[in-house]
């Protein structure tokens, strides 16, 4: 969706997807706005409580299984495990997304891991997908004048027309570019706090055959899954970073990052939109 600043502030119920790498500062944004007039939809959440529900359930119980006090408990339905997924609280999702590599250091056999990639592919492209009819709930269900999709950092591999047009037809897509300085901080993080990550296939296949090669390993199940995570990041970045470019000039806009630490309320947020309307 295009505009001006001028349609903007006369949008009656405004709509904004948020593009950018997890970390850049999506969800402090969203924070910032008042949450009695602002349907917050993470597309993580939803993965999380729709899409991989079952999924996730399944890799938890598997792993209960493999303790005998909680197996018996288990097959006589004397207990049941849920998971507690919530927009801070993501931890279920990365548990199931997990690491390629040796199974002692908590890593997954490729195969495997390549099916849970794929499944938390289609479970964002669904996701995004559902954000018209949740524009529309929002409003017309719970009052909400406005609506605010704090996307995955991994909407820009997707490559899906539907999804972008469904975005792209309903909401103000707004990019979230970081600096230099910052791209260095995000790396750094990842590297000193490595977690499960989705990649596109393709892109992840070439770095993992570069990886094997460079560190003189005969297979995926020789992998440190934290030290394959940590070298991998920065290649993630700079690959992502053209894509998420690309996006922006065919659907939306880019506000510069730096400028979130600085935003207090919904009136300074409004002030960065139309500056960045503007501008472009």
């Amino acid at each position: 969706m295009h505009m001006n600043s001028s349609e903007f502030r006369k949008w009656p119920n405004k709509a904004i997807t948020l593009l950018g790498m997890s970390g850049v500062g999506k969800t402090t944004l969203a924070n910032h706005l008042p949450k009695n007039n602002w349907f917050h939809f993470s597309g993580d959440y939803r993965i999380g409580t729709k899409y991989l529900e079952e999924p996730i359930l399944d890799n938890i119980k598997r792993q209960a299984m493999q303790v005998d006090f909680l197996r018996e408990l288990l097959r006589s339905d004397s207990i049941y495990i849920a998971s507690n997924v919530t927009v801070e609280n993501l931890s279920p999702i990365s548990t199931f997304l997990g690491k390629v590599g040796r199974s002692d250091l908590g890593g997954l056999p490729l195969e495997e891991f390549l099916r849970r990639q794929r499944l938390h592919r289609e479970a964002e492209i669904q996701a995004m997908k559902d954000v018209p009819e949740f524009i529309s709930k929002a409003r017309e269900i719970y009052g909400y004048e406005h609506f605010i999709n704090d996307a995955g950092g991994s909407v820009c591999e997707l490559d899906d027309n539907e999804m972008m047009a469904a975005l792209s037809n309903n909401t103000l897509i707004l990019y979230l570019r970081p600096d230099q300085d910052m791209e260095q901080e995000l790396i750094k993080r990842a590297v000193s706090n490595p977690k499960p990550l989705y990649y596109r296939e393709d892109f992840f296949q070439a770095q993992l055959a570069s990886y094997l090669e460079e560190h003189s390993l005969t297979g995926p199940n020789e992998i440190d899954p934290d030290n394959f995570v940590q070298w991998i990041f920065p290649r993630l970045s700079a690959h992502r970073k053209p894509r998420y470019e690309a996006l922006t000039a065919e659907h939306g806009y880019a506000v510069d990052a730096a400028h979130i630490c600085s935003l207090r309320d919904e009136q300074d947020i409004n002030e960065l939109i139309c500056e960045t309307l503007d501008r472009n």
